[in-house]
């Protein structure tokens, strides 16, 4: 998707911000309540829990060399995925590439420590502290020919996790719960000490940023503008040419791993139309097609591979609870009962070839271990919404049917971004009709890309926003979606909506080792954020992607990473 806000966990776990990508032909909300007439096979059903489609070959069927050419919806301003501004679903990718990924996810998300950079990553103890020891690979190396060290892992832990206002950070959770961070045995071992247990330890220090470009809050806010001063990756930034908007990354010559297969990745700054023609004229080699026009233009276009796959992947509706009407939580409820949350995923399905569920759990998709819908008492009914409306003053006086108080219209700003697609528009108009019932004047207001982000979600600046969270496989990924703000730090609560009790239990769940127990309060911090209406949860996004024939390891991963090195076409 491209033009709404995206959220998602690094290549190996980080925080996005990204858009809508493909488009939709337009249709009404009602076209689908009786099932007909929508273009989608029967059969259609959501892919299995860790299902992939990404030709995987081994290394003796690839080419050496080639150009593979991607699309980006926004320029990449900010190289630094833990600062609030360079998390986003562009960077998430880049970044895997560019610094150290020291795990990676399996197709069911399962983390395994990536060999390139680590020899071993453990629990070594467990009293009266949790310690983790890392021993890191001996030929690991910065670009600047400073080997991988504790003082990366401690820099990092610094920015993030020592409560300093002064780093504009995404996400301080697990990092927060850090003790020290100490040499080990040598140079190569590093261990780190929690306070308490930590259930998702793998997710942190992936990516690991340098010290020397990361240890100031100077470098971690600024220094990673426009560009990575410092990398330690298979790839290395080539040519970054603002002009034209493309980022083209090549091996890097001081690699210790095995050389990727390709020469060049190059990335096009492009909006979701002109990208699928781009596709279609060859000039990229993959392209969203997660949309029913788009879907119908590319599944029979010449050299073209559908792939399609299961990946953790939800759209929903952001409400800013820190201004403007959305403030009463009473509000927010009539949003929820005002929006037809199962006809926005009937457009969003539409002659797909998978199926689009509507989602009910935060935490978990609907074919993941550890689902269960809380949603009942939040569901679709618009009489409802006009009695909590009532009950609260707003009432319809004029003849326009917008509902006010004190002679203050109930008046909401949805923003969205000027790259999002025809499916966002679609989404975002029939959003806003369905608000329009129930006695909301929605203002649909369009912003420039690349101020969407950093000026409008990042600052609060809007009453609605679409966004899509992808690649949360570490439930405690989303404490940062929920935790209570603290002026300019948001972190990704960017509707700025929590409680004491909401982020007691997820502080417990990301400490509790037992699965069981666990998910058990995932399920009871679900059932609150719906309880305090903090969003629309809307559904899970389908994957489909349209790919270069011949393209290999490369296209829908399941819940894990793709390996660019491993990433070539076939001979």
């Amino acid at each position: 998707m491209t033009g709404w806000a995206v959220r998602s966990r690094w290549s190996g776990a980080v925080l996005v911000l990204t858009v809508l990508a493909g488009s939709l032909s337009g249709c009404t909300a009602a076209s689908k309540r009786d099932g007909s007439g929508d273009g989608r096979p029967p059969e259609a059903a959501v892919p299995a829990y860790g299902r992939t489609d990404v030709n995987p070959q081994p290394p003796s069927r690839l080419r050496e060399g080639g150009t593979l050419t991607l699309p980006l919806y926004r320029w990449p301003a900010q190289f630094n995925v833990h600062h609030v501004d360079g998390a986003s679903d562009e960077m998430s990718a880049i970044s895997g590439m560019l610094e150290p990924r020291l795990f990676a996810r399996d197709a069911k998300g399962v983390p395994h420590p990536d060999p390139d950079y680590l020899r071993s990553a453990a629990v070594t103890a467990t009293t009266p502290r949790t310690v983790v020891t890392y021993r890191l690979h001996p030929e690991a190396r910065w670009s600047d020919g400073t080997p991988l060290g504790w003082r990366d892992f401690a820099a990092q832990w610094q920015a993030l996790g020592r409560g300093d206002d002064r780093y504009r950070i995404a996400d301080p959770s697990g990092y927060e719960d850090i003790a020290s961070v100490r040499p080990g045995a040598d140079d190569h071992e590093v261990r780190v000490t929690f306070r308490q247990p930590i259930a998702d330890w793998q997710r942190l220090f992936t990516p690991l940023y340098p010290a020397a470009a990361f240890g100031t809050p100077g470098r971690f806010n600024t220094g990673w503008q426009d560009g990575a001063p410092v990398t330690a990756g298979p790839f290395r930034i080539g040519r970054r040419d603002a002009t034209a908007r493309t980022l083209t990354l090549v091996p890097d010559p001081a690699w210790w791993g095995t050389r990727p297969r390709l020469d060049r990745v190059v990335f096009r700054v492009l909006d979701p139309t002109a990208a699928v023609q781009a596709f279609l004229n060859q000039e990229i080699d993959a392209v969203n097609a997660a949309a029913a026009d788009v879907y119908e233009r590319l599944r029979d276009a010449r050299d073209t591979d559908i792939r399609t796959g299961s990946a953790w992947d939800q759209i929903q509706v952001v409400l800013n609870g820190a201004a403007g009407p959305l403030r009463d939580p009473e509000v927010r409820r009539a949003v929820l009962r005002a929006i037809d949350r199962q006809a926005l995923a009937d457009v969003a399905g539409e002659g797909l070839p998978v199926g689009v569920p509507l989602l009910g759990n935060h935490f978990f998709m609907t074919n993941q271990p550890g689902y269960a819908d809380h949603s009942a008492g939040s569901g679709y009914d618009p009489e409802e919404a006009a009695r909590i409306l009532d009950r609260r003053g707003w009432r319809r006086d004029g003849e326009d049917g917008v509902r006010s108080r004190n002679g203050r219209p109930l008046r909401l700003r949805f923003v969205v971004s000027q790259s999002t697609n025809r499916l966002g528009l679609d989404l975002s108009q029939l959003i806003q009709q369905m608000l329009r019932q129930a006695g909301f004047d929605v203002r649909i207001e369009k912003v420039p890309a690349d101020d969407y982000g950093p000026q409008y979600l990042n600052r609060g600046n809007f009453d609605l926003v679409i966004s899509r969270y992808i690649g949360l496989s570490y439930p405690s990924d989303l404490h940062a979606f929920y935790r209570p703000t603290d002026g300019e730090q948001v972190y990704a609560n960017y509707g700025r909506i929590s409680s004491p009790r909401l982020d007691a239990l997820l502080r417990e769940a990301g400490r509790t080792l037992d699965a069981g127990r666990r998910t058990r309060l995932y399920s009871q911090a679900d059932a609150l954020i719906w309880q305090l209406a903090h969003d629309v949860l809307l559904y899970q996004r389908p994957q489909v992607l349209a790919v270069r024939e011949g393209l290999a390891n490369y296209g829908v991963p399941g819940l894990g990473d793709i390996d660019f090195g491993a990433v070539g076409w076939e001979r």
